[in-house]
């Protein structure tokens, strides 16, 4: 009946009673899971297609705050050409390093963990779970050898569909023992021999932002630090209170954290450092954290009348009015208001290097790195000349064909600036702020203030019939 009722409208699927209609969910679910075991195997084929040559380097992770990177899989896979992975993104919908992790997950599961790879093609073990384990593979530190990765195959194959974060972890763990991979700097647990993983740290949630403007912090902290934070937690609350706040106990508890975090008050830091940094009310001077907040405002009756919601460019998230004035009342606070800079004026200078004023005005319309599903934040982004500067035009008396004008620049991030530099991706301004870009393999999209949009994609061609691969 399932296969009869393929596709099926509304209409039919009202017709289906409770056991059909669960049967039909069920082949759904069973669709859903070959389709993300294919998409794994397509992959790691496209993996295969690009090997590094030439300015075509070997992909990698950055990682952050230092100049280390990680290849996107373990010792053992092959490398994969990094100006590839984009045009795989960009077919998915999906970012550059979301492609990048698929990959590698692709990657690690077929050379590394190949009892786990062949239970996700054989339909056994859903491809996310398996991707779990990869990532952790790929990951590990110190990092699995070819060996200890097939160890950990052996191990989680038998449990793959069952194993969890924490089995996973203690799993590893006793990998990176068995096999002395730590040995430079053992660091062991003197009770039961296996390696010490630690467990401490602090994650802000700022991806999953609460309509009222709030955020979830999750930390794992030694003891002695927890103590001392309940205490100073505690403390600020009840303070509070005491100068007349109504708000509740939990309200007053949070705000608490965030004078912390904005004053520094550990214990050991009231005294006055050597250059004399203290404030007047005896706290340390607080570090300083820059937010770009944007209203719309209109003049009524001669009084300037700003909207209810703003944006907040941080994060590209909603901000309410009322949370930035009271974040303003924050005596420590320092506000900068910086002129109105209308997005409608071409602004344009004859020079290559592009002013500060333009470069503003580039970034508050483009917000983000405008190469297709790329939300790195515009302002840490390069500004580029989408028509190529020519930098002997005027010597030789012709016009400017690149211009640094508005409507010729746009942001891109650094990894994107060299893939159209060093790359056939290529793109052009149709309007200031939209752009159209072309892949190698002639996919376009354009990119505008809203997001995305895939355009008429090339005729692939009649579809070819995968092997069937499961009974």
């Amino acid at each position: 009946m399932i296969d009869a009722l393929a596709g099926p409208g509304k209409a039919e699927a009202d017709a289906l009673g409770p056991a059909g209609l669960l049967a039909l969910i069920r082949s759904r679910k069973d669709d859903e899971d070959r389709a993300a075991a294919d998409q794994l195997d397509l992959a790691a084929r496209w993996a295969d297609l690009h090997p590094p040559e030439s300015i075509h380097s070997a992909a990698a992770f950055t990682v952050a705050g230092s100049e280390h990177e990680e290849p996107i899989a373990g010792d053992g896979c092959p490398l994969v050409a990094e100006f590839c992975i984009a045009e795989l993104g960009t077919v998915l919908g999906i970012s550059t390093t979301a492609a990048k992790k698929l990959i590698g997950h692709a990657l690690e599961l077929r050379h590394r963990l190949p009892r786990l790879w062949a239970q996700v093609q054989a339909g056994r073990v859903p491809a996310w779970r398996a991707r779990l384990v990869a990532e952790t593979t790929i990951h590990s530190s110190p990092a699995l050898t070819s060996d200890a990765a097939r160890f950990v195959d052996v191990q989680v194959a038998a449990v793959a569909g069952k194993i969890g974060t924490a089995q996973l972890d203690r799993l590893v763990a006793e990998t990176i023992k068995r096999f002395d991979l730590a040995a430079a700097d053992p660091v062991s647990d003197p009770e039961d021999g296996y390696l010490h993983v630690d467990p401490r740290h602090v994650t802000i949630h700022d991806e999953d932002v609460h309509f009222a403007g709030t955020v979830r912090v999750e930390a794992e902290i030694a003891l002695a630090d927890a103590l001392d934070l309940e205490n100073a937690v505690a403390h600020g609350a009840a303070a509070q209170k005491a100068l007349g706040s109504t708000e509740s106990l939990d309200a007053r508890r949070a705000a608490a954290l965030g004078d912390l975090a904005r004053t520094q008050t550990a214990f050991d830091l009231f005294s006055e450092g050597p250059t004399g940094a203290t404030a007047e009310d005896g706290l340390p001077a607080a570090r300083e954290v820059v937010l770009h907040a944007h209203f719309d405002a209109s003049v009524r009756d001669g009084q300037t009348v700003f909207g209810p919601t703003g944006r907040l460019e941080e994060r590209q998230r909603l901000l309410l009015l009322d949370q930035l004035q009271s974040w303003c009342a924050d005596s420590r606070t320092k506000i900068t208001v910086k002129p109105v800079i209308d997005l409608a004026t071409d602004l344009s200078t004859p020079a290559y290097a592009v002013p500060d004023r333009i470069r503003e005005q580039v970034v508050l319309r483009d917000r983000t790195c405008v190469f297709p599903w790329c939300g790195r934040n515009a302002r840490a982004c390069d500004v580029d000349h989408v028509v190529e500067f020519d930098h002997q035009a005027d010597a030789e008396g012709r016009e400017q064909p690149g211009p640094t004008t508005t409507s010729n620049l746009a942001a891109l991030c650094r990894s994107h600036h060299r893939l159209k530099t060093h790359s056939a991706w290529h793109y052009e301004a149709t309007a200031p702020g939209i752009f159209e870009w072309t892949s190698p393999h002639g996919h376009r999209y354009r990119r505008d203030r809203t997001g995305t949009t895939a355009l008429d994609p090339p005729d692939p061609g009649p579809p070819r019939i995968p092997q069937q691969r499961r009974p």
